[in-house]
């Protein structure tokens, strides 16, 4: 090499510790132009300062270390060509997704702390009795670590079953254990105006709903904190002597399917209880 520089001298260009340097090329990330072979001294070209700290940028914004990879090599790809620009895009597009995603989560969890500790932002909780309801329902025993897939799934056999948007919003009973255990039964519903219809998904049935007392809530905003309204709901039926049944009830008065903001959605939560013997 006729440029090179020590490992000291490019800890001091690129503000990177020697301890950090070391790491790097242990890790495959950045690996030395010259390494020799009786001293086993480290020395780095110039060419890869802008290299260098680029890892640096990504590995302080939490990029898995198999994605850097692949970001590098495709970088370093010897003609550079669209696939090799094509790959690093993508690699940085999807962190970029990630961290917006973690900020947003961050943001919602500094306002729901917030909430939690201005004892003006209490929610305005009311016992309320639901009128009975015709609805069309899907039910179903929820697996440990399903995710949402279930409730999409049971949203489009209704869909198929409606045919047409109702005037009424959709909702959701759930059994506590869905919250105690991670699983239990669900029944996701779509308020039906008409008989069910012949050629409906099987998995859709006709329901009735009876009237029902419930400790209720209205949730604003996503569901991140929705939480807070649960809260809410139980220590209202907890203080006025109400007895919980195994359900809850969510309302989605105005929700995905209507906006894509989610500082918009409305959710009311009602907490089903009977009266104390």
């Amino acid at each position: 090499m006729t440029e090179r520089l020590t490992i000291g001298e490019f800890s001091r260009i690129t503000h990177l510790s020697i301890r950090t340097l070391r790491r790097y090329h242990e890790q495959d990330l950045l690996v030395p132009a010259e390494v020799d072979p009786v001293t086993g001294y480290r020395y780095y070209s110039p060419d890869q300062v802008r290299p260098a700290q680029t890892v640096r940028r990504f590995r302080d914004l939490d990029l898995p270390l198999a994605d850097l990879r692949r970001f590098l090599d495709a970088e370093a790809g010897e003609h550079g060509g669209a696939a090799d620009r094509d790959t690093a895009r993508q690699v940085v597009a999807a962190h970029l997704r990630r961290l917006e995603d973690r900020l947003g989560r961050t943001q919602r969890a500094v306002e729901a702390l917030r909430a939690l500790l201005d004892p003006g932002a209490e929610r305005t909780v009311t016992l309320e009795v639901l009128p009975p309801q015709r609805v069309y329902a899907v039910s179903l025993d929820v697996p440990e670590g399903a995710g949402l897939d279930w409730y999409d799934a049971a949203m489009r056999d209704l869909d198929a079953a409606a045919g047409h948007r109702p005037v009424l919003p959709p909702g959701g009973r759930y059994a506590h254990e869905l919250f105690t255990e991670g699983h239990g039964h669900a029944t996701v519903y779509l308020p039906a105006e008409t008989p069910l219809p012949p050629g409906a998904p099987a998995t859709v049935r006709e329901l009735d709903l009876p009237g029902r007392t419930a400790a209720v809530a209205t949730h604003t905003g996503p569901h991140d904190d929705l939480d807070l309204t649960y809260g809410a709901v139980g220590s209202f039926a907890a203080r006025h002597g109400l007895r919980a049944q195994n359900l809850v009830e969510e309302v989605y008065l105005v929700g995905p399917r209507d906006t894509d903001q989610p500082e918009r959605w409305r959710t009311l939560v009602a907490w089903l209880t009977v009266p104390h013997a």
